[in-house]
């Protein structure tokens, strides 16, 4: 089982950015796909971006705004946020799939086993 500690959310403005980081256990990290969900109040968790391995996926609502990025070597993975809406206000969650995966990342919250506890973030208008 994966451990997974989300950190980096905060209150911003719109128009302005923020860094979320993930640390992850386990010594084969590097072999993981990771990604980043959110969920609004109210709404159900929907996906954000997956990378694994040099694939990266990004949802079309954060694509152009949003980098999914990860350094192995100190088992992270990060998600940089720029040009942030108010619509981007939720709790964000890192999970990961203990398996590296080409082609088309999975986007669905089932193919994923680990979960962290969520960072929240809130975008004001």
């Amino acid at each position: 089982q994966v451990q997974l500690v989300e950190s980096g959310g905060g209150l911003v403005q719109a128009g302005g950015s923020l860094r979320l980081s993930c640390a992850a256990s386990g010594r084969t990290f590097s072999r993981y796909t990771m990604g980043w969900f959110r969920q609004a109040l109210g709404k159900e968790r929907e996906f954000v971006s997956a990378i694994s391995g040099g694939t990266i996926r990004h949802s079309d609502s954060v694509k152009g705004r949003f980098t999914i990025s990860r350094d192995n070597a100190k088992n992270t993975v990060y998600l940089q946020m720029n040009s942030l809406k108010p619509e981007d206000t939720a709790v964000y969650y890192c999970a990961a799939i203990p398996q590296l995966l080409f082609g088309v990342l999975p986007t669905a919250l089932h193919d994923y086993t680990d979960w962290g506890q969520g960072t929240q973030v809130t975008v004001s208008s």
